[in-house]
């Protein structure tokens, strides 16, 4: 059976029609400054298939404000403004945190939804002392690590539309949750959660994070391209931010390029591929589009979800 039996495929030339009368509101130097590291991306590309996305999108909020107004009316409530959230899921290394950037930036810039924040799920791991002593931090990033009621609770408030909601501040130079560091998250438009963990469903609870999403998104490519694309981005940070000495990995600053090809493949095979085959992988299906990248890191097929 089609594994895409329920999507609609579109290729690049016809996606790029249903930008429509859209406007690029987003200059070459703001892209490359919210583009992630080793990220490739052009300003062609976000008008062949952000563009025509964030008008999806602007429709999809503009309906999802329309059916809360006939459910408030019905019950007699005064009407009350509730976010609308989206999540995005994928691999590490695939380009996930770009798009929520890139998102973030061209869905504010629309008139109705000018007030768009985002949070990644990376705030509510597990410290690093409480992920030792359970013996996860091979783990790290699996659905074990993370505190899953803690994000649930995030999730419930915000959908809730309270005023001021606080998230966890995850540090990649420290590796770990900053302490008596928070985010406050104040009633936006839009709310996206960006995270390898975010379609995944935990039988331990009857809630799942994905449950509050209103439009879901992951991220596709091969898993080789994914693993090279690791690898490069390992080697880019050996040379910048792993010089740092308070850098989690500042033990790899000194690798030969052999020895740090190695080392960024042993971290590839024993933890983000398990992680990508066991956990990630699996719940690609959940999201309402995938979007699917070539090896020049360009979306070439996007999938939309029928039903």
């Amino acid at each position: 059976m089609n594994p895409f039996s329920n999507y609609i495929e579109f290729n690049r030339t016809k996606w790029a029609t249903f930008r429509d009368k859209t406007p690029l509101l987003l200059s070459e130097d703001e892209l490359q400054s919210i583009k992630g590291t080793n990220e490739v991306i052009s300003l062609q590309e976000v008008e062949e298939i952000y563009l025509p996305l964030t008008r999806l999108i602007n429709l999809k909020v503009q309906a999802s404000r329309q059916l809360q107004g006939v459910t408030n009316s019905f019950l007699d409530y005064k009407a009350k403004k509730v976010p609308f959230i989206i999540g995005i899921a994928g691999s590490v290394a695939v380009g996930k945190s770009t798009t929520a950037r890139i998102l973030q930036t061209l869905l504010s810039r629309w008139d109705i939804h000018t007030k768009v924040d985002l949070v990644t799920t990376d705030g509510f791991l597990y410290s690093k002392d409480t992920l030792e002593k359970k013996g996860l931090m091979g783990k790290k990033g699996f659905p074990e690590s993370y505190d899953t009621q803690k994000l649930i609770d995030f999730m419930v408030r915000v959908k809730s539309g309270e005023d001021k909601v606080e998230s966890p501040v995850y540090s990649h130079l420290a590796y770990d949750i900053l302490p008596n560091n928070m985010e406050l998250i104040c009633n936006p438009d839009i709310l996206i959660v960006e995270g390898v963990n975010v379609l995944q469903v935990n039988k331990s609870h009857h809630v799942f994070v994905s449950d509050f999403f209103d439009f879901s998104i992951y991220i596709d490519a091969d898993e080789e391209n994914i693993k090279k694309w690791y690898i490069e981005r390992f080697l880019l940070l050996q040379k910048t931010a792993f010089q740092n000495r308070k850098s989690y990995f500042h033990r790899y600053n000194n690798l030969s390029k052999d020895e740090a090809i190695k080392k960024a493949t042993e971290i590839w095979v024993d933890i983000n591929a398990k992680n990508l085959k066991e956990n990630i992988l699996p719940t690609k299906r959940r999201a309402n589009i995938i979007l699917r990248k070539d090896l020049d890191h360009n979306i070439k097929k996007i999938y939309l979800k029928k039903f």
